[in-house]
């Protein structure tokens, strides 16, 4: 299913290439059978029906929760929509979602302090609305978008189906697949797939991926610590997987709404990279080293100077909130949450895995 999208690359990949991928990569786990009102189907084949639903339509609620044990950081700034998409790093959000094919789908989410916040696409007609400042902002698509064209909230899933693909696309030899006991989901019966890292230093103990027993659609992810806790969820609370009402789509700005028009967006011409586009990837790889592997990977970068000197006055606000940590990599600022960790040093590296603290050091000292 594709979600506020037309990207070829997220549509689910096909079930033989995935059953080919964990059967020669991964590690399934012998599981006992689950509910006996559901048919009996081992993580193989939960695996397979996941990446092979293809839901047409549907409309529903989404809770997101994330517990990641962050500290309270200062403002940033840059708006209302910047602060509600800041805020679903913490806390609990609810958003409505509708979707009826790729060129008709809106997402509300809704915040007791923010508003509502609406994107909506119909055909090539692209709104967004914030009731909280009650201003809209409409555009034209391309006819043929690009890949990528399609709006979205980049880095922050708003369904589950975006959670589960992320998740599933880590799959490989690092990883335990297993199906765990049925589960009712938004009144639906489900089973859950269970992601487990081989490597006990993880910060992430289990992912675990509700999956819908008519539809095969995921219905809920959830991200559990060391501690089985949950740190991260997302999921419905109440779904309908036939086409939504047609007005879903058609958005009237309200009386008294600030509309802006945009106007027609045009759709990035393909070109050929040119020298500064190799130079600049070139240099951003050898900037780059990933250690480790799996669940414990983790990546080390250098900050290209004008990053941090753009956003100075910020980025200085926020690591005078965190706590200073030293070795024999150097010094820096840890950002220590329940499912990652990361270390900016005084010398513009930056160390981030789902790991803990020691092993970003140990990262650095390489």
């Amino acid at each position: 299913m594709q979600i506020l999208t037309r990207r070829p690359a997220l549509r689910w990949i096909a079930p033989v290439a995935l059953a080919l991928a964990v059967g020669g990569t991964g590690i399934v786990a012998a599981t006992a059978d689950a509910d006996p009102k559901l048919a009996p189907k081992t993580a193989e084949q939960l695996l397979v029906d996941l990446q092979g639903s293809d839901v047409a339509g549907l409309s529903g609620t989404v809770v997101q929760k994330a517990e990641l044990g962050l500290p309270a950081l200062p403002a940033m700034g840059g708006g209302a929509d910047a602060s509600q998409l800041t805020s679903l790093l913490s806390g609990s959000h609810t958003l409505r979602v509708w979707y009826d094919g790729p060129d008709k789908a809106r997402f509300a989410l809704l915040d007791d302090d923010l508003g509502e916040t609406d994107v909506i696409v119909s055909g090539r007609d692209l709104w967004t609305w914030s009731s909280q400042d009650n201003e809209a902002t409409h555009a034209t698509l391309p006819a043929e978008p690009a890949a990528g064209e399609r709006p979205s909230r980049p880095g922050v899933p708003t369904t589950p189906q975006e959670a589960a693909k992320t998740v599933l696309d880590a799959i490989g030899p690092s990883t335990v697949v297993s199906t765990d006991s049925a589960v009712e989901v938004a009144d639906r019966p489900a089973r859950e797939l269970v992601l487990a890292p081989t490597d006990d230093r993880s910060l992430i103990s289990q992912v675990r991926i509700a999956v819908d027993d008519a539809t095969s659609a995921p219905l809920r992810v959830q991200v559990l610590g060391e501690d089985a806790a949950t740190v991260a969820e997302i999921g419905f609370t109440a779904v309908d997987f036939s086409a939504p009402d047609a007005g879903q789509f058609s958005f009237n700005p309200p009386p008294g709404a600030e509309v802006t028009e945009k106007g027609a967006l045009d759709a990035p011409a393909p070109r050929e990279p040119g020298t500064a586009d190799r130079e600049a990837a070139e240099a951003a790889k050898a900037s780059t080293r990933v250690v480790g592997e799996g669940w414990t990977t983790v990546v080390v970068s250098k900050l290209p100077a004008s990053s941090t000197d753009a956003a100075s006055g910020q980025l200085g606000t926020v690591l005078a909130t965190l706590p200073t940590v030293s070795g024999s990599w150097g010094s820096g600022k840890l950002l220590a949450g329940t499912a990652f960790s990361a270390v900016l040093t005084d010398d513009g590296r930056v160390a981030v895995g789902a790991v803990a603290p020691q092993l970003l050091y140990d990262a650095l000292a390489r």
